[in-house]
């Protein structure tokens, strides 16, 4: 309070220095009014922004010796950030202790607390990580409301925080499940997924990225050559293969897939399979698209072993030149920032191919997201969080600290000066391109269909192998959407 009174008699003393030399100087009237009423405006301005901050401070007190349990997925981004902010939200609330749980399985770690009725206060885990822990939460209606958050000011500016998220993202089913008007879970990091190259080997060769499926198979009869096959250590060579990927996690493959799908028969065609709509993964659109993972594999486009390698070894080998492509997101740089490579090996992306010139390129942008969990004990103190998290300080230790980009309208631009010029230029896989989100309808509660495990994991590696037809995997996800549409009328 003393600070108030003492800077509103600075400001009125202010005033009143400037009225007196108007006098002097035969000020009109009128530019004494306004010299006055800019003095009153200073100290009104002054005083509210005063009061802001002391609320703000009055605030913080509100968690005095309260403790925030966070869970966070340990994925590309590691944990150098995560370390940071945790450590900088504590040095804002003093009176707040935050206990971290970070692990690349962290699904499974909080299962049993999950279980228990006593999860986390806080998430940062995306309902694609490979446990299934937030498909089970939001099926079972587990999650928070948070929408009150976005309706609210940010922490550093005077701007509510939805007219900060990426234009459509708040409204899509990634972020509002139910499609009834409520948000449960909150943007992290936007990125482009597509196809990884090195840029140095291109640019060696002479090669264009391929726009079409036949380009990028006419690339792969190119590596059959001789001159293209990669030298080793001991002076022996190898042939190169045309593409690789995250073999036991073959989910990864729907970076490909869906944008394929959309591309091949337009988004509305996407839409329909989102929605596990009749016959909507059965038709020839689908076949044609499905038939180039078939392609891959039977015509021995596909390095060898790929099926039993995880996203480590996948990507280590292509950065060591046995692949020209791998499936991945902008987060791969930061991932593999310490694993061995080609010498001069430079990180591109390039968009899904298309089936003819001219068609529209469409991208499958990576939104990992947060949460709350309805059960959390600290519920306030984990929005508090959310929306610290959305401070323009961290988004930039973010890009400093992890390489990526915050889902905010500029953030691109704030973490420029942090981020490496491969994952900033890697944003250009958006130039004409449409960017799409997986957008699955969520289950009923109690459903016991994987959706994943139907898509990828029961067939996409039979597929690799020839072991199973595109005529199969299509029925088999077929019968997963009817028994998803036969839970969804019984729930009604």
């Amino acid at each position: 309070m003393r600070k108030t009174m003492s800077t509103l008699l600075a400001v009125s003393l202010l005033g009143v220095g400037l009225i007196g030399c108007g006098n002097s100087t035969n000020t009109p009237a009128a530019s004494k009014d306004s010299n006055s009423t800019k003095a009153t405006s200073t100290a009104e301005a002054t005083s509210t922004t005063n009061a802001e901050n002391t609320s703000k401070e009055d605030a913080k007190k509100d968690f005095d010796n309260k403790e925030l349990s966070i869970a966070v997925f340990q994925g590309g981004y590691g944990a150098d950030y995560w370390n940071e902010i945790v450590s900088k939200f504590e040095s804002t609330y003093p009176g707040v202790k935050v206990n971290m749980t970070i692990n690349p399985k962290v699904g499974e770690v909080i299962r049993p607390q999950i279980v228990a009725g006593n999860p986390p206060d806080f998430l940062s885990v995306t309902d694609t990580e490979q446990s299934g822990i937030m498909l089970s939460l939001i099926k079972e209606k587990g999650l928070l409301d948070i929408s009150d958050v976005f309706e609210s000011k940010a922490l550093d500016k005077d701007e509510t925080l939805k007219d900060m998220i990426l234009p459509g993202m708040l409204d899509s089913t990634r972020f509002q499940p139910y499609q009834d008007g409520k948000i449960y879970l909150a943007p992290f990091n936007a990125g482009p997924m597509g196809l990884i190259y090195n840029k140095t080997l291109f640019a060696e060769k002479g090669w264009s990225v391929p726009e079409t499926w036949d380009e990028f198979f006419a690339l792969g009869d190119e590596l059959k050559k001789e001159e293209n096959f990669l030298v080793n250590a001991d002076g022996t060579k190898t042939k190169r293969a045309l593409f690789t990927y995250q073999g036991i996690y073959p989910d990864y493959l729907e970076e490909i897939l869906y944008p394929a799908i959309a591309s091949a028969g337009g988004k509305e065609t996407l839409d329909k399979v989102f929605a596990y709509e009749e016959g909507s993964f059965k038709n020839d659109t689908i076949k044609k698209v499905l038939d180039i993972f078939y392609k891959i594999s039977k015509d021995g486009y596909l390095m060898d072993g790929t099926v039993a390698l995880n996203h480590t070894q996948s990507q280590t080998d292509m950065m060591m030149g046995k692949a020209l492509f791998i499936v991945n997101g902008n987060w791969m740089e930061n991932e593999m920032k310490d694993s061995p490579r080609e010498n001069g090996f430079e990180f591109g992306m390039t968009t899904v191919p298309v089936f003819n010139k001219g068609d529209q390129k469409y991208v499958l942008s990576s939104y990992e997201q947060f949460s709350i969990p309805a059960k959390a004990k600290n519920p306030e103190l984990a929005k508090e969080f959310l929306k610290f998290l959305y401070t323009d300080e961290s988004v930039k230790l973010f890009a400093e600290k992890a390489n990526g980009a915050y889902a905010l309208n500029g953030a691109k631009e704030l973490s420029k000066p942090y981020l490496t010029k491969g994952v900033y230029d890697m944003f250009e896989a958006y130039n004409g391109s449409i960017s799409i989100l997986q957008g699955w309808q969520s289950l009923p509660k109690g459903s016991k269909v994987s959706v994943v495990t139907e898509m990828f994991k029961n067939t996409m590696t039979p597929v690799m192998t020839g072991q199973m037809t595109t005529d199969q995997w299509m029925d088999n996800v077929e019968k997963a959407f009817a028994q998803i549409r036969k839970e969804k009328a019984a729930s009604k």
